[in-house]
């Protein structure tokens, strides 16, 4: 996969050939020899192969002490001098960074995998024939021997339903995903549970940071804590030996990374914005002001309509498990912009599910609390979907029109617990067991964090979205984007420390005054105006709607008519039909389709050979 590695490539078989490790580098720390991989440790007990970045490898050398010698400074070094000295499961309990690797234990003749705390990097698993495969991405695996590449039915279902493939499940059955915070040790591939152990989970950060104190004992004071502990991880994911630029969107948490990125980089800060050419979506006057306050080099890039359709059938190649957000398109440009003159990137990734930003937490949480109220007989009598009325132009998939909007709402009050109601809540279409031939059920999202009480339903949404939507469709999104033009995205808002500390806080201090985010909010206003930055949320998305009635019709038609074995043609072009009527609320599920079959036209078949993505 040259195009997540671009810089170095290497492999290294163990004697009897039962294990075998391929790597792919992009040289970001170390960019000698110093840093090639698969790296044996000092003593050959360990191999590992490591996607990803140890901030904190620094602070572990000094740990391990001048006893270590080291060749170089990397951090993949780094980790295994850890090995040697304190085992795998407590170094990287050490650890703060984001990783997907594999070591070979040669003394103990075992394999671990692992995966970060919050799910930053992807980890595949296929186990079959004798054998465990694993990689970054599912076209490593399609070049085993005898794989096979069949659809897993439940995952269909939950990519429709949801947008996104929920962990461990994966687009192919008999492929299942390391979940976030998890390793996994395997000493007989045929005979290993591919669901590993976990070392750190939100739900052990929340249930411990519940109750707790204020950091400071006052507002002001953890402000003044959250500042230090940002800081540091913002400094943190400055060290780097190639340039680092930001992505810079305008918003709240895109622009207080900047501003302290501002604080603390050795010279100027380069930020990176795309400019779209529909007003309803575009943020690129805002990202201007902010860095221009700020004093960064700031570049934008002014994207047309062209630019954007352009894309939409590279979908597939760039994501090859499918997911229907639609920010997928501005964020592979944005990013391809940004690696023009830096490698890597800081993003404001991770500060709505910590901090409670996203409207559904406000409103949400009203009304799956009013939801309960309404008798279960009543709200099986209303209608599973709204009326078929041509509405207003939706803005994107998440932010849909009064028509969609009261389809939710209908969808919602039908539901019997808070799990399920959530999960309304959070879908592109409930029923869609109608739509596939195999009639399989979606994957449950909630229902063991939105059916337990004991904190309010706000923090409960916020728990199951760091669980579920953050790492599955968010973080997958931005790992596949930046990756497919080697370019490393870095969030300072998802180190750990900072989630613990988040869960730490009391709701009213991320949601005041019928806004989220209040303890983010006073934090960059001691960097940037308010003025800059306090106006309603816009997100980061696309005008699919307009796209798929306009020039993408014919190539959305196409793709709709030509018969899957996995969908029912029949349902689909229901869907499709109430669609093109006016029916904004079958947007989601319409832009769902159409990119799972474009996906399916791709990688039906047996593996292709190399990606064209390193070209």
């Amino acid at each position: 996969m040259p195009h997540r590695g671009p810089d170095d490539r290497g492999d290294w078989v163990a004697p009897g050939g039962r294990v075998a490790l391929g790597f792919r580098r992009l040289a970001i720390q170390d960019l000698t020899e110093a840093g090639h991989q698969p790296m044996q440790s000092s003593s050959g007990r360990f191999t590992l192969v490591f996607n990803g970045e140890v901030y904190n490898h620094f602070a572990l050398r000094r740990e391990l002490g001048s006893s270590v010698t080291f060749r170089g400074h990397a951090d993949t070094e780094t980790l295994l001098a850890g090995f040697e000295r304190w085992g795998i499961p407590e170094t990287i309990r050490r650890t703060q960074g984001m990783f997907a690797l594999a070591v070979w234990d040669e003394e103990r003749a075992e394999l671990t995998l692992g995966r970060d705390r919050i799910g930053k990097k992807p980890l595949y698993l296929y186990q079959g024939g004798g054998v465990l495969a694993f990689g970054s991405e599912l076209r490593a695996l399609r070049a085993l021997p005898g794989f096979s590449a069949a659809v897993d039915p439940q995952a269909l279902a939950s990519y429709l339903r949801y947008l996104y493939v929920p962990a461990p499940l994966s687009i192919l059955a008999g492929v299942r995903k390391l979940l976030p915070g998890h390793l996994l040790t395997v000493q007989r591939a045929e005979q290993a549970d591919t669901e590993g152990t976990p070392y750190w989970s939100p739900i052990e950060a929340a249930s411990t940071g519940n109750g707790a104190p204020i950091p400071g004992g006052s507002e002001s004071a953890a402000v003044d804590a959250l500042e230090e502990l940002l800081g540091d991880a913002t400094e943190q994911r400055l060290i780097s030996d190639v340039p680092v630029g930001a992505l810079l969107s305008g918003g709240i948490d895109s622009s207080l990374v900047v501003a302290l990125m501002a604080k603390r980089a050795a010279g100027t800060v380069r930020t990176y914005a795309v400019s779209f050419p529909e007003e309803g979506f575009d943020e690129s006057a805002h990202a201007a002001s902010v860095a221009a306050h700020l004093g960064t080099t700031h570049t934008t890039f002014d994207l047309s309509s062209r630019d954007l359709l352009d894309v939409v059938p590279q979908l597939p190649e760039l994501f090859d498990e499918p997911i229907a957000d639609p920010s997928c398109v501005p964020t592979y440009l944005v990013c391809k912009l940004a690696r023009r003159d830096v490698t890597v990137a800081l993003t404001g990734d991770g500060g709505d599910e910590a901090f409670a930003g996203y409207n559904r937490y406000r409103w949400g949480g009203k009304l799956l609390r009013a939801a309960a109220l309404v008798p279960g007989p009543l709200g099986r009598l209303l209608p599973s979907s709204s009326p078929r009325a041509t509405a207003t132009r939706s803005r994107s998939v998440g932010q849909q029109s009064a028509a969609g909007r009261r389809a939710r709402l209908f969808q919602v009050l039908r539901e019997r617990n808070p799990a399920d109601r959530y999960a309304a809540l959070m879908s592109a279409e409930v029923r869609v067991e109608n739509l596939l031939s195999s009639r399989a059920l979606a994957a449950d999202i909630a229902q063991h964090v939105l059916n337990t009480p004991g904190r309010p339903l706000e923090e409960r949404m916020m728990l199951c979205d760091q669980l579920r939507y953050l790492p599955d469709d968010l973080l997958a999104k931005v790992d596949r984007a930046s990756m497919a033009v080697s370019l490393e995205a870095r969030c300072p808002l998802l180190d750990y420390r900072v989630l613990e500390f988040a869960w730490r806080l009391p709701l009213g201090l991320k949601i005041r005054a019928g806004s989220g985010k209040w303890i983010l909010r006073e934090l960059l206003a001691r960097h940037v105006p308010r003025a800059l930055f306090e106006r309603p949320k816009m997100g980061f998305s696309a005008p699919v709607a307009a796209w798929l009635r306009g020039p993408l019709r014919d190539w959305a038609e196409e793709l709709l008519g030509t018969p899957s074995e996995h969908l029912d043609a029949a349902e689909v072009q229901v869907a499709w039909r109430s669609f093109l009527d006016g029916a904004e609320d079958r947007v989601p599920l319409v832009w769902a389709l159409v990119t799972f079959r474009a996906w399916e036209e791709r990688w039906r078949g047996p593996a292709t050979g190399a990606s064209p993505l390193a070209e």
